[in-house]
């Protein structure tokens, strides 16, 4: 059974910096089975869930940190376990949009930690809206609730808990085909 391991990465955003990172796992002769990358500011950050046999994760993560000066990147790595499925999820998606003030992400994040509901992935951004400039906000995460959970009623509480903070927001599951 292959290890896994997740690498977090933050540097100067520079064209090849993706080539150059990935260069090392695959010389590892490891796997990305995940990753998320952006451009935040003028820096570049990168979170990657990577698997291979364990004597090669083990030299990947030795070799990452030998080699964070020459890459050009600070990295942090931590072994960790592929994701434990024994009990039946429901994938929801949660859009958000709202005019742009402190609290948002903390406010929405709270309502499903009260709930016990995991956030699986979440992304945000900022932008002015069409017309008037304003400052907008969106979010757009994923989340997981027990497929025993009534997804109507939790969307009636999510609705009803924006309403009350002033932001358009929606919670749909998700759908495969």
């Amino acid at each position: 059974m292959p290890d896994h391991l997740v690498i977090s990465a933050l540097g100067s955003d520079q064209p090849g910096i993706v080539t150059k990172l990935t260069s090392v796992i695959l010389d590892r002769q490891c796997n990305i089975s995940d990753s998320r990358m952006a451009v935040l500011g003028g820096d570049f950050a990168v979170i990657l869930l990577v698997n291979g046999e364990t004597t090669d994760i083990a030299h990947l993560q030795q070799q990452l940190a030998d080699q964070q000066e020459q890459l050009g990147l600070t990295i942090i790595s931590k072994a960790t376990q592929a994701q434990d499925s024994k009990t039946e999820r429901q994938s929801c998606i949660v859009d958000a949009v709202a005019l742009d003030h402190p609290g948002i992400v903390q406010n929405i994040a709270g309502f499903f930690a009260e709930r016990n509901i995991n956030i699986e992935n979440l992304s945000t951004g900022c932008y002015h809206a069409p017309h008037t400039g304003t400052p907008m906000f969106e979010l757009q995460m994923q989340i997981n609730i027990a497929s025993s959970d009534d997804i109507n009623k939790l969307r009636q509480q999510f609705i009803n808990f924006c309403d009350e903070l002033n932001i358009d927001a929606s919670l749909e599951a998700v759908t495969y085909p």
